[in-house]
């Protein structure tokens, strides 16, 4: 998708401008060592149709096929974590939706490729589950859900533990932004020193990743 806007009525409404190929390239490309980290969590607030999202799945996953493309349960387990990385919201339905689907299309059309028949619908369907959790309509700026009775904005952390196992998470983005306004621990670190840890809304059951999609109802 090249073109980058897709009427003058949702730029005026909205400044709806979507990022061009080229521009996307150059900028992840000076983040290159976090686009090539399986694990490495992207989120992006007016994510739009996923330019942004679509690219960095793809580097992700190439990545993951040339270390794990050899081990169909490898490649899953990993794929299914690089997917789980990858966060966004916007305003607008109809951008959710495709953001969704053009995320899922790139894992498909590797996975699809890869594996032909011996690619498991059970896997597809942890993936569709972990991007409709990811890719959430809402308000970037007021951190709430857009609809009827707006609620605040809720995002899932999926980490993989032993191996095949995923544990989720559940953390309010207001909960997350209001820790990084002020001037305590940082969240994340590389550099191994003391980090804050959030307390989850919610904490699931271990779950088989390829089972990820029956998680709310445990």
């Amino acid at each position: 998708m090249d073109e980058q806007v897709k009427s003058r009525q949702r730029v005026a409404d909205h400044g709806e401008v979507l990022t061009g190929k080229r521009e996307v390239n150059a900028m992840l490309d000076l983040v290159r060592s976090e686009t090539d980290r399986i694990d490495s969590r992207f989120f992006e607030p007016a994510c739009g149709t996923g330019n942004f999202l679509t690219e960095i799945l793809g580097r992700k996953l190439r990545v993951v096929e040339g270390r794990y493309g050899k081990s169909q349960l490898d490649y899953e387990r990993y794929a299914v974590l690089s997917v789980s990385s990858i966060y966004g919201v916007d305003i607008l339905a109809d951008n959710v939706r495709d953001c969704r689907q053009r995320l899922f299309d790139v894992f498909d059309g590797v996975y699809t490729r890869l594996f032909r028949t011996e690619a498991k619908d059970k896997c597809r369907a942890a993936v569709r589950y972990i991007l409709n959790q990811n890719i959430i309509r809402g308000d970037a700026l007021s951190l709430k859900s857009v609809g009827d009775s707006p609620e605040p904005i809720v995002f899932s952390e999926w980490s993989l533990v032993n191996g095949s196992m995923l544990k989720r998470r559940d953390f309010t983005f207001h909960g997350l932004l209001e820790h990084a306004s002020t001037e305590a621990l940082p969240l994340f670190s590389d550099l191994g020193e003391d980090v804050f840890i959030p307390t989850p809304e919610r904490e699931y059951p271990l779950t088989h990743f390829m089972e990820v999609a029956d998680i709310d109802g445990q």
